[in-house]
């Protein structure tokens, strides 16, 4: 069992650094509490009463027995602090939380998953998290694995910490299509299994460095689908880390894609300006709006007659994300030494920049 005493939240490990703060002489209490901080990759801080003011204060978690909760009654307020204790039909845990301004009331064993959660954003110094970007297809052959690669690789460059990630199964690879499908690092059955929380840093170090970003592909095996707890643990992950994390999606929505758009902040849907693409894209949107908040359209030339980039995005009413340019690379990537974007010259290197200078600024700056 959880409880929520106040109403403001407490602040990331990122506000203020520190490791963890255990209060108790309940032996066995802290036998649990030592045990859960292990599981998280937590070190704390052990006390039986108040550590000094800076002690106290500097903590970016403050866990509270119950033992000693009325030895705390006259400590400076904080937020941050949780009361712990193992008793669930005890009425007046609940005053004795008021007592120490707790804000949250947690109870053993019931409350250990929130517990190692919040444990270990302590021991990853969480700040804020990622900008997360996926990219769709309104067709087959639009182009959207390439401005993915395109926008991933941008973001790179511009010194933001970023992860590509090929949502696709059956697209080939983005490490392919980035040059490194012989690099060492994991690929997405790696992550099959993966049920709960993925470290955040974990998850980075194991995965190919291509291009200063990171990559989460797919192998040249058998395996081609990933359970939705399994991407639901490793995009949680990736937000994270911050920076950007930029997701290649599928035309095809299965469960675990709904997973990863459940997790997107925005979805750019590429559509070739021609009648079958629109039709065919009014129906990626149609489902894909069902599930994302943020939809916008790239439109993508040629144009046939009668189309433009307003009228596509008219057509399928939806707000429009810019106009990506007629570039060789998008219509034949395979037929590029570099990755897409890589040179940071032509048009489609600057539709990346600029949409990344405009969506930073859309979500309040760089991350």
């Amino acid at each position: 069992m959880t409880g929520t005493v106040t109403q403001g939240p407490p602040p990331g490990p990122a506000d203020r650094p520190g490791r963890p703060l255990i209060i108790t002489e309940d032996a066995g209490l802290l036998d649990d509490l030592l045990r859960l901080c292990a599981a998280a990759g937590a070190t704390p801080e052990v006390r039986h009463d108040v550590p000094d003011s800076g002690g106290w204060a500097a903590a970016p978690l403050v866990l509270v027995g119950d033992d000693a909760a009325r030895r705390l009654s006259g400590a400076a307020r904080r937020p941050g602090v949780v009361l712990v204790g193992r008793d669930q039909d005890d009425p007046d845990v609940w005053k004795r939380a008021v007592l120490i301004g707790a804000d949250h009331v947690l109870m053993l064993p019931d409350g250990e998953a929130w517990l190692v959660d919040r444990l270990a954003d302590v021991a990853e110094g969480i700040g804020r998290p990622a900008l997360t970007v996926g990219v769709i297809g309104g067709r087959g052959g639009a182009g959207a694995s390439t401005l993915a690669c395109a926008l991933a690789v941008t973001s790179a460059r511009e010194g933001l910490r970023t992860l590509l990630v090929d949502a696709d199964p059956l697209g080939g690879g983005l490490d392919v299509l980035l040059g490194g499908e012989s690099a060492e690092g994991l690929r997405w059955p790696a992550f099959a299994a993966s049920r709960g929380r993925v470290g955040g840093g974990a998850l980075e170090e194991s995965l190919p460095e291509l291009h200063s970003l990171r990559v989460l592909s797919w192998d040249r095996g058998d395996c081609v689908a990933v359970p939705p707890p399994a991407v639901r643990a490793v995009l949680a992950a990736a937000r994270r880390r911050g920076g950007t994390v930029v997701v290649d999606l599928p035309r095809r929505l299965d469960d675990g894609v709904a997973e990863a758009l459940a997790q997107l902040d925005l979805v750019l849907l590429v559509v070739p300006a021609e009648l079958r693409a629109v039709a065919a894209a009014g129906r990626v949107a149609s489902a894909v709006g069902m599930v994302v908040r943020d939809l916008r359209v790239a439109v993508r030339g040629p144009y046939a007659p009668g189309l433009d980039d307003h009228e596509v995005a008219r057509l399928l009413s939806l707000p429009l994300a810019g106009q990506l340019p007629v570039e060789p690379v998008l219509l034949r990537p395979q037929a590029s030494a570099k990755a897409p974007g890589a040179t940071g010259r032509g048009p489609l290197a600057r539709f990346c920049a600029h949409f990344w200078e405009r969506v930073l600024v859309e979500s309040g700056g760089t991350r």
